[in-house]
């Protein structure tokens, strides 16, 4: 870490202390003008990222999650990734959400990515790989805008000290590095957040209003629950009714508008889908349920799993600022603009909405991932002031020797690095991990970009890439090598609806077809030959059916082009398979083959 240059510090009063100028505005007509109060902090000689530095640190860590991070979530792959591909590509695979019957999803968001994506197309023609990875890094960058915004505020509002640890957790954590460049409306909802916090924090209110907005209306609509301390403290706190009302009114017509324009083109229909999926979800008979539930403990555990002892730390942060009310004496204000009661509230607003709702997806609470970084940091800062108190009074009572006038920093350092390192360890841990079980899908789709390119095919017109068991673990359809190769599924056990190829006509996106449901009922006819397949991606996971034979064995009708090892949940100790740990690991995990198998029929390739 560097220290700030003198542009970017905090100021310095003369009392050396915490405080803040009055804020100034007219009351005459109520309304907020966006003058806001200075902080005037010592920041005690902290050594702390500047924007800049911040900045730089971020991107690096987001652009190693877009070349690194793979696709957690099918829904991702099927309901945003390949229709993109059709945006882009003119052919890819159609979910029923798309459907002009039920417009779930919306192609407005989907432009924002497609856009740069064919322009990048059109002046390059680069392999479709390179444009999936092209389009993860705008993510990444995006993410790193919104970060950055968000970490300055927090050095604002919680002081430098709260804002590096901030910072720390959310470049080594693995819940940042999984959802920072996800192809999700749940991490377009974290950008939006983020930043709607940092302009919260700072006064400017139009601008939360916007981004609150931005990410609820384009990306996920039920992050709108976000927004409800932002209200409050308009509304109620602050009394700037006129002022919500407007900004409200302004971000829905400027957003929604051309989103209802949009998606009624593509749809060939008047289509609101930020309606259709909140009334899908709600309104809708248990639609949600279909794709299976979870139990309370599940955000606990995915908690610890992607943000470890930060996640803890989050958690008990309310216990930790009531036990520092009463036992750290408060010399000046700790924030600038809101008691960390309200400012903290929209993560337990969220948690307590999602944890009791039946259908439970890691995804969820993507938008209330840097959330997660404050409040853990803020734990953090108040166990060093407990610590510090402690400290103070045996000191008192002459047990232990403290300096007068030690700040509580200095005295407690060992207990900030000794989190800062533990919670990197494990975050870097788990990322490892990660990479290491579920990477293999994506360097077995890779081969196939090598056959073209080598000539292996003589008969090019219609190649078959087909799924099975496995038809959730596909990385997209950028990953095949050109669009005369095609994505197929062949039955198994799985009785769940899938994904229809778009049609390639002209109207492809308003066109109902037949083969699609909202109830998530097996539609047979979507299923593929498996003898006219050319490849087939197949996980070997030692056990078989008739549906779901061991095809790596059936050597007189597949050959085995390339293995790699993927993990084998049942088999592998949950611990181990969580966390990666030197020497230990291989011990405790099983692995299985993951195999890309090419037809040996005669006649089909040369």
């Amino acid at each position: 870490m560097v220290r700030n240059p003198p542009s970017l510090k905090l100021r310095q009063s003369a009392s050396q202390q915490s405080s803040k100028k009055e804020h100034k505005r007219e009351t005459h007509n109520k309304k907020a003008t966006n003058t806001r109060p200075k902080k005037v902090e010592d920041t005690g000689g902290l050594i702390y990222p500047g924007g800049d530095t911040a900045f730089k640190a971020l991107l690096s860590a987001r652009f190693c999650s877009a070349i690194w991070s793979h696709i957690s979530d099918c829904d991702e792959t099927y309901n945003y990734w390949e229709p993109t591909h059709y945006l882009v590509f003119g052919k890819g695979l159609q979910t029923w959400e798309y459907s002009p019957e039920f417009g779930l999803r919306s192609y407005t968001y989907l432009l924002v990515h497609a856009i740069p994506a064919f322009i990048y197309h059109k002046l390059l023609q680069p392999n479709p790989l390179l444009i999936f990875y092209f389009i993860r890094c705008l993510l990444g960058l995006l993410c790193s805008f919104a970060e950055v915004f968000f970490y300055k505020a927090v050095c604002r509002e919680f002081g430098v000290h709260v804002g590096r640890l901030c910072l720390a957790f959310q470049i080594f954590s693995a819940g940042m590095f999984i959802s920072s460049t996800a192809f999700l409306p749940s991490s377009w909802a974290m950008y939006g957040f983020a930043s709607a916090c940092a302009a919260w924090w700072q006064q400017k209110y139009a601008l939360a209003v916007f981004m609150t907005a931005l990410g609820s209306l384009l990306g996920w609509p039920f992050a709108a629950l976000l927004g409800i301390p932002i209200a409050i403290d308009m509304i109620i706190m602050k009394k700037l009714y006129q002022d919500f009302i407007q900004w409200s009114v302004i971000s829905a017509v400027v957003i929604l508008g051309p989103m209802v324009m949009i998606d009624t083109n593509y749809f060939g229909k008047l289509v609101i889908a930020p309606w259709n999926i909140v009334k899908y979800n709600i309104f809708g008979g248990g639609g949600p349920n279909l794709y299976g539930t979870e139990p309370f403990s599940f955000y606990i555990t995915n908690g610890f799993l992607n943000f470890n002892i930060v996640w803890i730390l989050a958690l008990l942060s309310p216990v930790l600022l009531i036990l520092s009310h009463f036992f750290v004496p408060a010399k000046s204000k700790s924030t600038l603009m809101l008691p960390h009661s309200v400012s903290l509230l929209p993560f337990f607003l969220w948690l307590g909405v999602f944890c009791f709702q039946p259908h439970k997806e890691e995804r969820f609470l993507f938008p209330v991932y840097p959330m997660v970084c404050l409040a853990g940091a803020v734990s953090v800062d108040v166990i060093q002031k407990l610590c510090f108190r402690i400290l103070f009074l045996l000191r008192s009572i002459k047990i232990f020797k403290i300096p007068r006038g030690t700040h509580y920093l200095e005295s407690t350092l060992v207990v900030m690095v000794g989190i800062i390192t533990l919670s990197s360890l494990l975050g870097i841990s788990r990322i490892f991990s990660l990479y290491r079980n579920y990477h293999a899908p994506f360097d077995l789709m890779m081969e196939l970009n090598h056959f073209p390119a080598e000539g292996k095919l003589v008969n090019t017109n219609s190649v078959n890439v087909c799924l099975g068991k496995d038809w959730h673990r596909y990385p997209s359809s950028f990953f095949l090598p050109n669009t005369k190769w095609n994505i197929r599924f062949i039955q198994s056990e799985f009785k769940g609806i899938l994904p229809a190829p778009y049609s390639e006509n002209e109207n492809g996106t308003t066109i109902i077809h037949k083969h699609f449901n909202d109830q998530n009922q097996e539609e047979t006819s979507l299923y593929f030959d498996v003898n006219k397949c050319h490849f087939l991606l197949d996980l070997d996971l030692e056990r078989e059916s008739d549906l779901e034979p061991r095809y790596s064995k059936k050597r007189d009708k597949w050959t085995v082009i390339k293995s790699l090892p993927f993990l084998n949940v049942e088999k592998s100790n949950p611990i181990f398979r969580a966390f990666y740990i030197p020497f230990l690991s291989d011990r405790y995990i099983h692995y299985s083959n993951f195999s890309l198998l090419q037809a040996t029929r005669i006649g089909k390739f040369m």
